[in-house]
């Protein structure tokens, strides 16, 4: 006979998006403020040494804007306030063909597409300490630079992406974003989208904005929320805090944004990166963005997104082997305590 235990059962989650299981620990569940670990003051590089402060040692930029507007010359001015550079070591690079080869029963094809940085001025000014108008700079630049790229060959879909901090994979301390082009579309990604498209064919309505109108009603998840967009800390929570930030109105492509969906989402997403700053002490955290691909294909059903990441814990191995998250937090908790900051 199997012996009860007096401790709170785990619970497992279902995303409905991604199509998967996370586990909610409850029985080795954290309180929200036990997030906040003391972090060690990390030394700050000298800008003497750093490549972005020294911008003109970098490669050619394929865009510069000095606060919001694009300066069409070729070489950086001194007043420039965003930039964005080739990568110096990029994972992809252009070439004409893909030279695609079969290797027995394997599959092989150079990493054509392209891979660029997105540059802030500022060497230690954070996103989080961002203002509404200086993010919308940076939502400037991703969408100018995804119009850009997705014109070019070979190019079917492109992921954006910060990493910030060293545990969150930023080798420079200098805050910059990346953009990666890619003839591939990531399997996550491709995931979240059969399951989109396959919840319209099955209910005639989108999955994200069903979730969302759900969100609204029970305000459980709540983080922040203004006139355009939702964020929340998603039900099946992959990691404790995680955010998504979405349109409450159901748009497929991020690079269609309108004026006002951009001063919208710059005020959203620095409000929940201060309050994430804030709970968690300056914890280091990715976001990046899923959108429609750029594959010419019809793509309606999708709903754009960015995700915000907290470095909150190291997976091991269930996570990696078992492809199962496991959470410390509800996520009920984690949006009750963000709402206080």
């Amino acid at each position: 006979m199997i012996k009860k235990t007096n401790k709170f059962p785990s619970e497992l989650r279902f995303d409905p998006m991604g199509r998967d299981w996370v586990v909610i620990a409850r029985g080795r569940a954290l309180r929200p403020e036990t997030f906040k670990k003391e972090k060690k003051k990390e030394k700050i590089p000298s800008v003497k040494t750093c490549p972005f402060c020294n911008i003109s040692s970098q490669e050619k930029p394929t865009l510069i804007l000095l606060k919001g507007k694009e300066y069409k010359g070729e070489k950086i001015p001194q007043n420039w306030s965003l930039v964005v550079i080739p990568n110096k070591y990029p994972a992809f690079t252009y070439q004409n063909r893909l030279n695609k080869r079969k290797i027995g029963i394997y599959n092989s094809m150079d990493a054509v597409g392209f891979h660029e940085v997105v540059v802030t001025k500022d060497h230690k000014k954070q996103f989080s300490d961002f203002s509404p108008e200086e993010f919308k700079e940076v939502i400037d630049a991703y969408q100018k630079r995804y119009l850009s790229l997705m014109k070019k060959r070979f190019i079917n879909y492109i992921f954006i992406f910060h990493n910030q901090g060293r545990e969150a994979g930023a080798s420079i301390f200098h805050p910059h974003s990346q953009i990666i082009a890619t003839p591939l579309v990531d399997p996550d990604l491709k995931k979240a989208i059969d399951s989109a498209k396959q919840y319209s064919k099955s209910y005639k309505k989108c999955v994200y904005c069903f979730s969302n109108k759900w969100e609204l009603k029970a305000k459980k998840r709540i983080v922040f929320e203004n006139k355009h967009f939702l964020a929340i800390c998603p039900f099946a929570s992959k990691v404790a805090f995680e955010v998504i930030i979405s349109p409450k109105q159901h748009l497929s492509y991020f690079e269609r944004i309108t004026e006002k969906e951009k001063k919208s989402l710059a005020e959203i997403f620095c409000a929940v990166l201060k309050k994430l700053k804030k709970a968690l002490n300056n914890l280091s955290y990715n976001f990046y963005l899923h959108t429609a691909p750029c594959a010419g294909k019809n793509y309606d059903f999708y709903h754009w997104h960015f995700t915000i990441l907290p470095k909150t814990a190291t997976p091991a191995g269930f996570e990696f082997g078992a492809k199962m998250e496991i959470s410390t937090i509800e996520p009920e908790k984690a949006a009750e305590y963000l709402r206080k900051q």
